[in-house]
């Protein structure tokens, strides 16, 4: 069996996501380089981090972490491109293995009852035929341990693209678009909310305010990268 893999690799290699540079038998997805050279952020360590201060007077939230800096035609940008529209979903899963080692081995991100991610309305996925965020999810859930929700936080409608708006406008685009099927389901629990990149954070706002209207309930942000 080993010969045939042997022999499949010689013609067909696999390449970097980001680089494209054929990878070596001992990486995966990415190359060891590429991934050294990727700008960490340390945020899940630090208290009242750069991205934490981005909500302060907007909502009340427990914590929150990015893995990296997101810049534009960096390797991050590259690499989420690569999952969010050409189905890479094996970097979903290798990110959030990543991302679940990076919150165990904090002090911080303690005692979470559910992962949730930011949804797409079923349309956006029947016409992307996937959500980029469920790879992200299940890999966080098996390293972290901690049951990760699909189908508990709907958005209610479509809604044009955030990437060239404003943040008034990206605010007015969200803020009412999502709903939860059972509020009283996240009474006295703590959320893991996650998403691939936040810019100026209306998405996750809007979906924390939804998250908080259960009672005693609290939330906290993970996200692939943080767009300074």
């Amino acid at each position: 069996m080993q010969f045939f893999k042997d022999i499949f690799y010689l013609f067909f290699p696999e390449v970097c996501l980001t680089c494209k540079s054929q990878l070596l038998k001992n990486e995966n997805v990415i190359c060891l380089l590429c991934r050294h050279d990727f700008p960490y952020t340390d945020f899940t360590n630090v208290e009242n981090n750069q991205l934490e201060k981005q909500f302060y007077g907007r909502v009340q939230l427990k914590e929150a972490t990015a893995l990296f800096y997101f810049h534009k035609k960096g390797k991050i940008q590259q690499l989420i491109h690569e999952l969010k529209y050409k189905n890479h979903q094996e970097i979903g899963s290798l990110l959030g293995k990543w991302l679940g080692n990076d919150l165990k081995e904090s002090n911080r991100f303690k005692d979470i009852d559910y992962i949730i991610s930011v949804p797409l309305h079923p349309k956006k996925i029947k016409k992307r035929g996937y959500n980029q965020l469920t790879k992200l999810g299940e890999s966080l859930s098996e390293t972290l341990q901690i049951p990760y929700l699909e189908n508990k936080l709907l958005k209610i409608s479509i809604t044009d693209t955030q990437t060239h708006k404003g943040r008034l406008a990206r605010w007015k685009n969200v803020r009412n678009l999502f709903e939860s099927n059972d509020i009283s389901f996240f009474e006295n629990k703590k959320v893991l909310l996650i998403d691939d990149v936040v810019t100026t954070g209306a998405t996750l706002e809007a979906c924390s305010k939804q998250l908080l209207k259960s009672k005693n309930c609290t939330v906290s942000i993970a996200v692939i990268a943080y767009a300074e």
